[in-house]
């Protein structure tokens, strides 16, 4: 299999293995981290059983999967189902940013605060840990983001794109983005991200772009249930 068609386990046993509790055949972000789980194969249901042990009874989790369908999962419930579009970055032109800056600890509550307004997914206060994080600001406030998410080896996926919406329509989250591409493509990598298949504009902007369709995936939120 390759890695982009299981980036979550990819990472976490990975580039991102200090950052994962494991057990057995079964891996997930630490807490506060990401929500962010995976099994070795979702064809068994013994991976699950090892999963079950790292979750709490009630805690949902989100696995990233090639479409499929999760609902038999033993000792999960499915909350959740989204289709996504994987995207690589095969003919972005990567161009570094002489306004962005590396976000740092000290940056989170700023970075916390964009994500609350924009919305582009789960970010906590420890998400910084998963990778490089950039920001554009103007008079000392943050008004644009991007950074890295799940690494595989062979790239990492560019997430947590969001520019505050008094600052939308001037390229910001394109240069951002274009920053780390170039970032991946002076390592000999390629950029992806995936996008929910209902988010139409982000999918145009992103062909616009330069990214190619690689595959669908499905990201899929399991709570625990009791024992």
């Amino acid at each position: 299999m390759h890695p982009l068609d299981h980036p979550v386990w990819t990472s976490l046993t990975g580039g991102h293995a200090h950052l994962a509790l494991r057990q057995g055949n079964a891996a997930r972000y630490g807490s506060g981290i990401s929500g962010f789980a995976a099994v070795d194969d979702v064809d068994y249901p013994e991976h699950f059983a090892d999963l079950a042990a790292l979750v709490a009874p009630g805690e949902t989790v989100a696995i990233v999967t090639p479409d499929r369908d999760l609902e038999a999962t033993p000792g999960f419930t499915v909350q959740f189902r989204g289709v996504d579009h994987q995207l690589l970055a095969t003919e972005v032109v990567g161009e570094a940013s002489t306004r962005a800056r590396v976000l740092t600890v000290a940056d989170v509550p700023a970075m916390v605060d964009l994500v609350g307004r924009t919305k582009p997914g789960p970010f906590t206060e420890r998400t910084i840990e998963l990778g490089h994080y950039l920001g554009i600001f103007d008079d000392n406030q943050l008004v644009a983001m991007a950074g890295q998410r799940f690494t595989t080896g062979t790239g990492h996926e560019i997430s947590a794109v969001c520019t505050d919406p008094e600052f939308r329509s001037k390229g910001l989250a394109r240069e951002l983005i274009r920053h780390l591409v170039s970032v991946d493509a002076d390592a000999g990598h390629t950029a992806f991200l995936h996008v929910a298949a209902s988010n139409t504009r982000a999918h145009a902007l992103y062909r616009a772009m330069g990214f190619t369709e690689r595959r669908t995936v499905c990201f899929v939120g399991m709570e625990r249930m009791p024992d």
